[in-house]
């Protein structure tokens, strides 16, 4: 469809980009109006990124040609993208985590009163206001580090807004954020688009496009396959395109019968630093059993992480209770012992604690297996290569082998590279905390069905998700957290996202009533 050229505020002609042998972009033309959000889909892998770095600066070595209101431009860097109006949240964060909130929101660009003089109250007070826009109690004297990852992505995004910009992209900027974050997420965008700003929006949620996007373009294997308004399609139709076939929408049979408890809980509690952000876990039991998937459900804060961490030996602090796995009590100090026990998680954070982004595909999978894997002092590389191409082919890792860099890999599939590592250590209990974040559908479908397939062999899956469909759609039984306590423990015949979210706010709705 043809837009008229003067509502254009952005226009991509014939990108195209090579890694090395593979084609991460061909021919590739995109158009974008002055205020509208206008919406980038594809699966992990599909290009989506790679175009986006491109109009942000970061990738400069490109072919094609870039517009900004009818002038080429051809940005050197990300700095010259920013002079020339463009802003981007990347999905994963860019924060230094040893540097409070307000300065690394203006990191680069720093406000100063005199000749080298840092003018932190400046900073800190228009730090206050972007958080107040944002609906979000975070103080900007607050280190980074200390945040947990819901509130390091608002900081992400109040780092992008501070700046007046022509074209905004927001790339998976939800992953992290409760419901009620996202709400006030979209109203900002909506007063962005009021504005005049251009909003290039990257999410996997068709519910969120749908809600938000003007127009639509969909890329697939690095080339652009569809270009609509919103109104003239559906999720359906962007689904198909983006995968190039159908999805069945979450349906598994539930056939497996739960066995003996393999991991069992009683009166769990945790106290966690003053200010530190993360909620206290208290008087917390349940019992997770063989050939189930046991889903836990909260809003942002509820604690879901803490109770992974808790299990896994990583909390700051020893927890209170009894923990029995296999019948025998256990008290993690570390999680060495939690995964020589038979415990392993998966983290919800893969950039920071789940990627090692200097090593190899093969080197990600196999770093927890090298006991397994060493003869005489030295690692066996033929067992190594056939316990990689193994794991590659079980969970249809899409690479070009065990010696690509693991950067080079999408985001789902270096998801599948960190599952593949822990399921080589063998767990009785797979911990599981957000496992398809920023992931695409077509990824999703098969993660799941990993997961009934391993519960079907036996294992226990302990599984968080902020998205109550797939925790409904994947899980045997689900314990419902608030404010670090359990609220319920539901069936799956039982379970209903509306009384999942009545558990899931009992003691705010306490709360509230009494101020």
């Amino acid at each position: 469809m043809s837009v008229p050229e003067e509502s254009v505020r952005l226009r991509m002609r014939q990108i195209s980009k090579n890694f090395g042998g593979v084609h991460a972009l061909r021919d590739v033309t995109f158009t974008a109006k002055a205020g509208e959000v206008h919406s980038l889909c594809g699966e992990n892998g599909a290009g989506k990124s790679t175009l986006m770095k491109i109009l942000a600066g970061a990738i400069n070595d490109y072919d094609g040609q870039i517009e900004m209101n009818g002038r080429e431009v051809r940005f050197s860097g990300p700095r010259a993208a920013e002079d020339a109006g463009v802003r981007i949240i990347y999905q994963e964060l860019n924060l230094v985590p040893q540097m409070t909130v307000a300065a690394n929101i203006f990191l680069g660009r720093e406000k100063t009163h005199g000749p080298g003089w840092l003018d932190n109250r400046a900073m800190e007070a228009e730090a206050r206001r972007l958080f107040d826009r944002l609906g979000t109690p975070i103080s900007p004297r607050t280190r980074v580090g200390d945040l947990r990852i819901g509130d390091q992505q608002m900081v992400e995004i109040a780092k992008a807004l501070v700046f007046d910009a022509a074209v905004l992209i927001m790339d998976e900027p939800t992953s992290a954020l409760s419901d009620a974050e996202v709400a006030r997420l979209f109203r900002v965008i909506d007063d962005l688009r009021k504005q005049g700003t251009t909003v290039l929006y990257i999410s996997h949620k068709m519910n969120e496009i749908f809600t938000l996007s003007d127009h639509v373009t969909v890329l697939r294997d690095g080339r652009n396959v569809a270009d609509s308004p919103l109104a003239q399609t559906g999720p359906e139709q962007v689904v198909r395109w983006m995968v190039g076939r159908e999805i069945a929408e979450l349906q598994f049979e539930h056939k497996a019968v739960a066995g003996a408890a393999l991991l069992q809980v009683d009166g769990l509690s945790l106290d966690c630093p003053p200010g530190s952000g993360r909620p206290a876990l208290s008087n917390i039991s349940f019992e997770a059993r063989s050939g189930e998937v046991l889903g836990i459900a909260g809003l942002l804060g509820a604690g879901r992480t803490e109770l992974l961490e808790a299990l896994f030996g990583a909390s700051q602090a020893a927890p209170g209770g009894t923990i029995r796995l296999e019948g025998k009590p256990v008290r993690f100090r570390d999680p060495g012992q939690a995964i020589a026990a038979g415990i392993a998680l998966v983290t919800e954070d893969r950039k920071t604690l789940g990627l090692f982004d200097r090593m190899t595909v093969a080197e990600n999978i196999t770093i927890r297996h090298l006991d397994s894997l060493t003869r005489g002092g030295l690692i066996d590389s033929r067992a190594e290569a056939l316990a990689v191409t193994d794991s590659i082919r079980q969970l249809a890792i899409k690479t070009d082998g065990g010696g690509a860099a693991i950067t080079s890999l999408s985001g789902g599939n270096q998801q599948k590279c960190i599952l593949a590592r822990w399921l080589l250590t063998g767990p009785k209990v797979l911990l599981l905390d957000e496992p398809t974040r920023g992931i695409d559908v077509g990824a999703k479908a098969e993660i799941y069905a990993l997961i009934r397939r391993l519960v079907a062999e036996g294992m226990s899956i302990i599984m968080t998700s902020s998205e109550l469909p797939e925790l409904l759609a994947v899980s045997d039984r689900i314990l419902v957290l608030c404010e670090g306590r359990l609220t319920a423990e539901l069936p799956r015949a039982e379970a209903a996202e509306e009384t999942i979210m009545h558990a899931a706010t009992r003691f705010l709705d306490r709360a509230a009533k009494a101020s």
